[in-house]
C-alpha cells in the first residue's frame, strides 16, 4: 500500500491510537510513538502510565560513535509538575527530535526524526482485525515493528530494546499492599524454541479479580536480554539498564536483583533494627518495591542502503472480571467478590498462549487486516467519510464493550457481548448495554454479527417481561436483579429493528424463532402502552435517549416505531403469522399515514404537544436532528422509503439548514460541550421560527457525533454526498488530533457507542445490502461515477468495484453465496458462488475468469 494517511505532529497530545481485540482493553501509541494509557484489567484508564515501559534504539556505525536513544520524539506540553517528572516516566533520558503518526484504523505508523540518530527509523503497530471473525479481532496482543534503514555508506549494527512493567497489582496503599500495590509482580526470560521472550506473573491466585499476565515476545532469534532490572529504592535499575545498552549495545542479566543489604536514609524505618543481621537478598526483596521490568532486545547489522524490520509482540491476559456492573446508575449487582471469565481467556488461558497464537498465525493475519485497510482507505471513498467509518471501530475494541464467556445459566454457553456507554477516564459509562444508546451503532452488526446476535438473546431472553416491555438497561446478565425503570420507546423499537438486522443479515431462522416471542411481545407492548387514544401515534409519556420523557406525538418515536411495524410484519410473515403480519402493515399504513397528517408542518416534522412547557423537556416545533431516526433505520434495514421521499428531502433540507452551524463562537449553551469557539457542529435541535421551550430537552444545545453521523448517512442514501461531506468534514475536523483524539469520539464518556453509527456511512454511500432470508446481494452508490469499497455479508468480505453498468467482486475472506447480484435495482448475476482469493466481473464476459486477488493466497498457495 503507497497510501499515506495525514500526519499527525508528535505536538499533539490528545492523540492516542488504541491496540487490543474486542474486549481485551487497549494499550495506545501516542503521536510522540510513546506507550500510553494502559487499559488491560478489565476497566478503562485513560493517561494510566506503565512504570519504564519503553522502547529504545542503541545504532552503531562501522569505525563511528554509537547513538543510544528512547524510541519516542521529545516530551512536550507542561513541564511543571509539582515534584518535576517522575523517577518511573525516566524523562531525563534523551529522546528523538520529531515525530510524526500515520492512523488508518487498526494501523498505525510513525516516523521518528532526528538529525543525531544515524539510521532512519519507522514504527508500524496494529492488532489483527479479520471482518466476521471476532475472535481472530479479539486476541489481546499489540504488533510492535520498528523498521530500521541504513542511509550510512558503512555498515550499521543496531539494537533496539523493549523494557516494559507488568501492570497487575495495583492496589490501595497500606499494610496490605505495600508500595501500592497488592502483591508481587514476577518475571522470566522464556524460550520455547519458535517464541522467547519476557514473561511477567503476579504473586496472586488465578481466580482473582487483580490476577494477570503479560508478555513481550519475538520469533527473532538474534535477541539480547536483561530479564529482570534491580530493584532498589531508588532508580538504580534504570541507571543500570541504560548504561547496559549505551556501553555496546548488548544486554546482560544482572548478577544481584538488589543492590542494598538493609535499608538507609529516607527507607531506613522498613528495617528499624540495627542489631539484626543483614537482610538476605531474598528478605530484601520481600521489602522493596514490587513492581518488576525486563527488557529484550534484538540485534541486527544493516548493510548501507539496506532496511531490518525488528518486530515485538506485546500481549496480555486479565481472565477475570468482577461480577455486575459496579458503575453509577444500576446499583442492585451480585456480591463484588464474585467474577465471571473473558471469552478471550478461554481461548487463550494467558498472555504467552495468545503470544504463541498471533506469531504462528502472524502472516494469515496481518494480510486479512492489510486486506480490510486497503478495502475501506484505498477505494473511492471520500477520505473524510473511510476515516470516520475506520476511525470509530476503535470504540467496538475499546473499554467500553467486553465478551463474557457463559455470563448467566439462561443465554447458555458461549461468548456474550454487553457493554457500557461509553467509558470514563477510570470508570465505565452508563451501565447495562443502553439499548436506546446502542440502537445507533452498526459497526460490530456488519463487521462481527455474532455478538451483536449474543446481546439482541440478552435482552430477549434475560430483559424483557411476560408484558413485553424491555429494560433498556441490562443487569440480569450477570445474575443481578431487572433494573427498576422500564422501557424507552427507541431502545426498545430500536432493538427489534436489530433483531431484523442480525436476522436479515445472517438468515439464522433458528435465532429469529427463539427471540420472536419475546419481540412481538414488544411491538404489541407498544401498540397497546404507548398509543393510548387509538389514533395510530404513539402519544404516551415516552423515555427515551435524551434521558427525559417525551409527551404528545412526535417523530422520534413515531419513525421508529414505523420502522419496527414494517420489519415486524415482514419477520411475521417469514415465521408463517400471516394474520399478524397483515395486522401490523396495516397499522404501519396508518401510522405513516398519521405521521404526515399530523406531525408535518409544511417543511419538517415537529412535535405536536398543547404547551410546551407543560411538561419539562419538550420540544415542540423545534428542529430536531433525530425526526428521521426511523428513516435512518429503515434505510439500513432494507425496508426503503416509509415516509414520502419528497418530504424526507425537505426535512433533510430544515435539519441541515437550521441545525448545522459553520461557526459556534456565537453559540449559546449551557449544557455540555462537545464543540465550541470557531469548530462546526450539528445541533440536536433548533427553533428558527420561534417557540423554544423555557426549558427544552435536555441535551438540545449540544453536538453529538452519533446524530452527525446519523444524519450524515441519512444523507448519502438520499443521494446528498456534499452535505453529508460538509457534516463530516466538520467532525473530523475537531477530532485532528490537537484538541480530539482521532480514534475517540466522546459523549458521556471515551469511545462513546453512539458514534459507531458512522459504518451507516458506508452503508449510504455504497448502497450495500444484503439479504440472507432471499440471497440478494445489492449496490446502489449515492455519487455517480467510479465507486470501489469495502462490502461485507454475513459469510464473506471483500471489495466491490462499480463502472457503469458493470461490477467485479473480490472476496478477500469467507464463502459468497449470492442467488441474485443487484446494481441499482438490476439483476446482473443468479447462482453466484465466490471463495476466499476469487474475483468475478458482472455480467460475466467470456474474457473473464475467476482469479485470486492479491492480497490473499489461492488454495494451492496456502497448501
Amino acid at each position: 500500500m503507497t497510501r499515506r494517511a495525514p500526519g499527525i505532529p508528535h505536538t499533539s497530545q490528545a492523540t492516542a491510537f488504541p491496540l487490543g481485540g474486542i474486549g481485551t482493553g487497549n494499550v495506545s501509541i501516542g503521536a510522540r510513538g510513546e506507550l500510553r494509557d494502559w487499559e488491560l484489567e478489565n476497566l478503562p484508564d485513560k493517561g494510566r502510565r506503565n512504570p519504564h515501559s519503553f522502547f529504545a534504539i542503541h545504532a552503531a556505525p562501522a569505525g563511528g560513535s554509537p547513538v543510544t536513544r528512547v524510541l519516542e520524539a521529545r516530551l512536550t506540553g507542561r513541564h511543571d509538575a509539582d515534584a518535576g517528572y517522575a523517577f518511573d516516566q525516566l524523562a531525563g533520558l534523551p529522546r528523538l527530535a520529531g515525530a510524526t503518526l500515520h492512523g488508518e484504523y487498526p494501523v498505525v505508523d510513525v516516523d521518528f526524526d532526528d538529525d543525531v540518530l544515524p539510521v532512519d527509523v519507522s514504527l508500524h503497530a496494529f492488532t489483527p482485525l479479520v471482518p466476521l471473525d471476532a475472535d481472530a479481532s479479539g486476541i489481546p496482543t499489540a504488533v510492535l515493528r520498528y523498521r530500521v534503514t541504513n542511509p550510512a555508506d558503512v555498515p550499521m549494527t543496531v539494537t533496539i530494546v523493549g523494557s516494559v512493567s507488568h501492570t497487575a497489582g495495583r492496589g490501595t496503599p497500606g499494610p496490605d499492599a505495600p508500595w501500592g500495590m497488592r502483591a508481587t509482580q514476577t518475571v522470566r526470560w522464556r524460550d520455547d524454541g519458535d517464541v522467547r521472550g519476557l514473561d511477567f506473573g503476579i504473586d496472586l491466585p488465578d481466580d482473582d479479580p487483580g490476577y494477570g499476565t503479560l508478555s513481550l515476545t519475538t520469533t527473532d532469534a538474534a535477541t539480547t536480554v536483561k530479564p529482570q532490572w534491580v530493584t532498589s529504592y531508588w532508580p538504580d535499575g534504570a541507571r543500570l539498564f541504560w548504561d547496559d545498552l549505551t556501553a555496546d549495545g548488548l544486554l546482560q542479566a544482572e548478577p544481584r536483583l538488589t543492590l542494598e543489604d538493609r535499608p538507609r536514609g529516607l527507607f531506613a524505618e522498613l528495617d528499624a533494627d540495627p542489631d539484626a543481621a543483614p537482610l538476605t537478598e531474598e528478605e530484601m526483596l520481600a521489602k522493596l518495591p514490587r513492581l518488576r521490568t525486563g527488557s529484550l532486545g534484538l540485534v541486527h547489522e544493516i548493510a548501507p542502503g539496506e532496511s531490518r524490520d525488528f518486530e515485538f509482540v506485546l500481549s496480555w491476559g486479565f481472565p477475570n472480571r468482577r461480577r455486575g456492573w459496579h458503575g453509577h446508575i444500576v446499583f442492585a449487582d451480585p456480591p463484588g467478590d464474585e467474577i465471571v471469565h473473558n471469552h478471550y481467556a478461554t481461548l487463550w488461558p494467558d498472555a504467552w498462549a495468545a503470544a504463541r497464537h498471533l506469531h504462528a498465525n502472524l502472516d494469515e493475519l496481518e494480510r486479512s487486516t492489510d486486506a480490510f485497510v486497503d478495502a475501506l482507505y484505498g477505494g473511492s471513498l471520500d477520505p473524510v467519510l473511510a476515516d470516520a467509518i475506520g476511525a470509530n471501530i476503535a470504540a467496538a475494541r475499546s473499554t467500553t464493550g467486553f465478551v463474557l464467556d457463559s455470563p448467566t445459566p439462561e443465554l447458555g454457553e458461549g461468548p456474550v457481548f454487553a457493554a457500557w456507554e461509553g467509558s470514563f477516564d477510570h470508570g465505565g459509562s452508563c451501565e447495562g448495554t443502553c439499548t436506546h444508546v446502542w440502537s445507533y451503532a452498526q459497526t460490530l452488526a456488519w463487521l462481527f454479527p455474532t455478538l451483536e446476535r449474543s446481546a439482541r438473546r440478552a435482552e430477549y431472553l434475560l430483559e424483557t417481561d411476560d408484558e413485553g416491555a424491555q429494560k433498556f438497561r441490562g443487569n440480569r446478565i450477570f445474575g443481578g436483579p431487572s433494573w427498576f425503570m422500564g422501557p424507552a420507546v427507541d431502545g426498545q423499537l430500536g432493538t427489534l429493528l436489530r433483531l431484523h438486522r442480525e436476522w436479515r443479515f445472517s438468515g439464522d431462522d433458528a435465532f429469529l424463532r427463539e427471540l420472536w416471542p419475546a419481540a412481538s411481545r414488544t411491538l404489541d407492548y407498544a401498540i397497546r402502552e404507548w398509543d393510548r387514544d387509538g389514533d395510530g401515534l404513539l402519544d404516551g409519556e415516552m423515555h427515551n435517549t435524551y434521558d427525559i420523557e417525551f409527551h404528545g406525538a412526535e417523530p422520534l418515536a413515531n419513525g421508529v416505531y414505523l420502522a419496527a411495524l414494517r420489519a415486524g410484519a415482514r419477520m411475521a410473515r417469514h415465521l408463517g403469522e400471516t394474520e399478524r403480519a397483515t395486522a401490523w402493515d396495516r397499522r404501519a399504513d396508518h401510522v405513516a399515514a398519521a405521521i404526515d397528517e399530523t406531525l408535518w408542518n409544511g417543511e419538517y416534522y415537529r412535535q405536536v404537544i398543547d404547551d410546551p412547557d407543560a411538561h419539562r423537556y419538550q420540544y415542540g416545533d423545534g428542529v430536531l436532528s433525530d425526526q428521521l431516526l426511523g428513516q435512518f433505520h429503515a434505510y439500513l434495514n432494507g425496508l426503503g422509503s416509509i415516509l414520502p421521499a419528497e418530504r424526507v428531502e425537505s426535512a433533510l433540507t430544515a435539519i441541515v439548514a437550521h441545525n448545522f452551524r459553520d461557526d459556534l463562537t456565537a453559540h449559546e449553551s449551557t449544557q455540555r460541550v462537545y464543540a465550541l469557539n470557531d469548530e462546526a457542529g450539528l445541533l440536536l435541535a433548533s427553533w428558527p421560527h420561534g417557540g423554544r421551550p423555557s426549558i427544552p430537552f435536555v441535551y438540545s444545545d449540544e453536538v453529538w457525533t452519533g446524530v452527525e453521523h446519523q444524519v450524515a448517512a441519512s444523507l448519502l442514501f438520499a443521494g446528498r454526498t456534499e452535505e453529508a461531506l460538509r457534516i463530516e468534514r466538520a467532525v473530523r475536523s475537531r477530532y485532528d488530533g490537537t484538541h480530539r483524539n482521532p480514534w475517540n469520539e466522546i459523549e458521556c464518556g471515551n469511545h462513546y457507542a453512539r458514534s459507531l453509527a458512522s459504518w451507516a456511512l458506508l452503508l449510504g454511500a455504497s448502497g450495500a445490502q444484503w439479504d440472507a432470508p432471499t440471497g440478494v446481494l445489492s449496490f446502489a452508490p449515492a455519487s455517480e461515477g467510479a465507486f470501489r469499497s469495502l462490502f461485507t455479508t454475513g459469510t464473506g468480505w471483500g471489495r466491490v468495484e462499480i463502472d457503469g453498468d458493470c461490477l467485479t467482486l473480490r472476496l478477500d475472506g469467507g464463502t459468497l453465496d449470492v442467488d441474485d447480484l443487484q446494481l441499482r435495482g438490476r439483476s446482473l448475476g443468479r447462482g453466484i458462488r465466490l471463495r476466499a482469493g476469487e474475483t468475478q466481473l458482472f455480467p460475466p464476459d467470456t474474457t473473464t475468469t475467476i482469479r485470486p486477488t492479491s492480497t490473499t493466497r489461492t488454495s494451492e498457495e496456502a497448501s
